[in-house]
């Protein structure tokens, strides 16, 4: 079988995948990755054969699920990663944006020059495959694989005298080209890419847009975790805003705000209760408590039950500092 490759996605539950797996009614069809992420899930549902359909509001995200769930057989040849990589490096929005803000200025021209070439690519699924090796090639370079990092901790991190004194580790990939980072993934993502003989489908919507044009036998929910490390613009938005070439603007719906989340997640339960099954991924560091999600889906679903796990989050490499208990909440109508 194809192997999900390496994304280093915040909050990805690869690990969890078999787990959350157990709890799919064999009855069921098709599935709805209402919030894809890394597409971790969605792929695990691919390759049990089931048809999803994968949607999230982070263009980069659309691209990875473009690129893995919905592509059945399209990959980067020689000839696409020549033309990816080829030509001279040259300012435009990256180098005009984000020098000695994430990247260093002639870095950032690589990625303008990167950017070009992608967007002259005439197939669809090359474009997303190309952007999402990239992106890995570029969260590579970044330390702690996000982007909300500041420029002063950035440089002292990618110091690898520093970090060896400092952290025992030299980091020396941060150091390493975007065009060497390519080329040591691009081999995975290519052969990742399989045909499960379902017509799959990748979405770029808010999660309201998406329940209402998405028909499926049971939708997956897995929210940012209110009052936790959730913050997916601050960490991948810089991502949108390369791919578009222009800033990219905080989206309405991100449920990271304590006092908002639980009208939000009322109105995400109520619009979901058009399918005969949900699941729901969230934990016991959270906000709202258990009880309360409990109750909010009671609400609106028939018959609610959750399952519970103890799971190590791994962020940057090394095992994070606590064990939380993730919850799985099974809701049936």
């Amino acid at each position: 079988m194809p192997e999900y490759p390496s994304v280093n996605f915040i909050g990805n539950k690869e690990k969890l995948a078999d787990w959350i797996g157990q709890f799919v009614p064999n009855s069921i069809h098709t599935i709805f990755d209402a919030f894809s992420g890394g597409a971790s899930i969605s792929y695990y549902f691919k390759r049990c054969g089931f048809q999803v359909f994968s949607n999230d509001i982070l263009k980069i995200n659309y691209c990875l699920s473009k690129a893995l769930i919905e592509n059945k057989s399209v990959k980067l040849d020689l000839q696409d990663i020549e033309h990816i990589l080829s030509g001279e490096p040259i300012k435009g929005f990256m180098y005009n944006n984000f020098s000695n803000v994430y990247y260093f200025p002639e870095e950032c021209k690589e990625l303008d020059l990167y950017h070009r070439n992608i967007l002259a690519i005439s197939s669809p699924f090359k474009r997303a495959l190309a952007f999402s090796v990239m992106r890995r090639a570029m969260i590579r370079k970044m330390p702690y694989s996000r982007f909300n990092i500041p420029w002063s901790k950035i440089v002292q991190l990618r110091d690898e005298d520093f970090s060896y004194k400092h952290y025992k580790r030299k980091r020396a990939y941060h150091n390493q080209s975007v065009k060497y980072h390519f080329l040591k993934e691009v081999k995975a993502y290519n052969e990742a890419v399989f045909d499960n003989g379902k017509n799959n489908k990748a979405y770029n919507l808010d999660i309201f847009s998406a329940i209402d044009k998405v028909k499926a036998d049971l939708i997956y929910l897995d929210p940012p975790y209110a009052g936790t490390m959730n913050d997916y613009f601050g960490f991948y938005g810089m991502l949108d805003s390369w791919i578009l070439g222009k800033e990219r603007t905080r989206f309405r719906n991100n449920f990271t705000d304590k006092t908002e989340i639980a009208a939000l997640l009322d109105k995400l339960f109520k619009k979901s209760s058009k399918y005969k099954y949900l699941l729901l991924s969230y934990n016991n560091v959270s906000f709202p408590a258990r009880q309360d999600i409990y109750d909010l889906l009671s609400r609106h679903f028939r018959d609610v039950s959750f399952k519970e796990k103890s799971h190590i989050y791994k962020v940057t490499g090394v095992q994070n500092k606590q064990k939380n208990i993730e919850y799985l909440f099974i809701a049936k109508n």
